[in-house]
């Protein structure tokens, strides 16, 4: 008799893939302002709205991808618009000794979950970590995403957020609320909270910033959402997808700063606080 071997599930492998979604329109990133001068280079990026490939020392989205290398991830695809050519051409000339990046087209700016969704073929039956392409997540962060069974996300701590990021108060307290049950299971999430909402959950509920760990099953949840009120496909529906067809997504607690790379004000903090961090593709 021939002996077979089982297939491991999914959860038991390492993470080695990351989406990173780089399609946004950078509406804010193209927004004149007076009190935050840029040098002509990048100006002339934000003026185009690729707001990751902004210049802070080196790309922005080197860092992003170096940090995901650190916690084991060597293929890496950005979800682009059909329009971005620079950064097609930045994943031609980026794949290194450590990582190689790849690039899947959302034809159209149809949200977040739309967006995750052109990766399909690039995840294939993986696990894979899904990220903006205009925050950079600390390593503590990832790392700990990484170790999380099935499907999870980051679950930061506001004040952890405010302590050590660029990211101003008012900005945090308009992030997605997280709420979780005894295990440390995502029971609900909410985008853009109001104040009743805010004062319901507490000082002390952690807020998501798109820094997420999928099995494949996203995908069929993203292909069942329908438009949300802005009219957009959105992958905080899918997630709600899943945990109502009884999938668990775990939230990882963590207390770190992220940097965010959304307007011209931005950039500055985030290139005193990259300065001196070593990057390795």
């Amino acid at each position: 008799m021939t002996e077979q071997t089982a297939t491991p599930p999914a959860d038991s492998t390492a993470v080695t893939r990351a989406v990173i979604l780089a399609r946004g329109l950078g509406t804010r990133m193209r927004a004149a302002d007076e009190n935050a001068p840029l040098d002509e280079k990048q100006s002339a990026v934000a003026a185009s709205g690729v707001k990751a490939l902004i210049d802070v020392g080196r790309p922005f989205l080197d860092y992003v991808i170096s940090v995901l290398a650190d916690v084991g991830v060597t293929e890496v695809c950005l979800v682009i618009g059909p329009e971005h050519e620079a950064l097609r051409d930045y994943a031609a000339a980026t794949s290194g000794s450590r990582v190689t990046v790849t690039t899947a087209v959302q034809v159209e700016p149809r949200g977040t979950g739309d967006a995750v969704a052109a990766a399909r073929d690039f995840v294939g039956s993986e696990r894979v970590i899904v990220l903006n392409s205009d925050n950079y997540y600390p390593r503590e962060a990832l790392a700990a995403l990484v170790t999380a069974p099935g499907s999870a996300l980051v679950g930061f701590d506001r004040a952890g957020l405010l302590a050590g990021s660029s990211i101003p108060a008012e900005r945090i307290r308009a992030f997605a609320l997280v709420a979780a049950d005894e295990q440390g299971r995502l029971r609900d999430i909410v985008e853009k909270p109001d104040p009743a909402t805010l004062a319901a959950y507490g000082q002390d509920a952690p807020v998501s910033m798109n820094a997420w760990l999928f099995t494949p099953a996203i995908f069929d949840a993203c292909a069942r959402i329908e438009p949300s009120v802005r009219g957009e496909l959105e992958i905080i529906d899918a997630v709600r997808l899943l945990v109502a067809d009884g999938e668990d997504v775990t939230v990882v607690p963590v207390s770190a700063p992220v940097l965010d790379m959304s307007s011209r004000g931005d950039v500055a903090a985030v290139q005193e606080a990259l300065a001196g961090v070593e990057v390795r593709l």
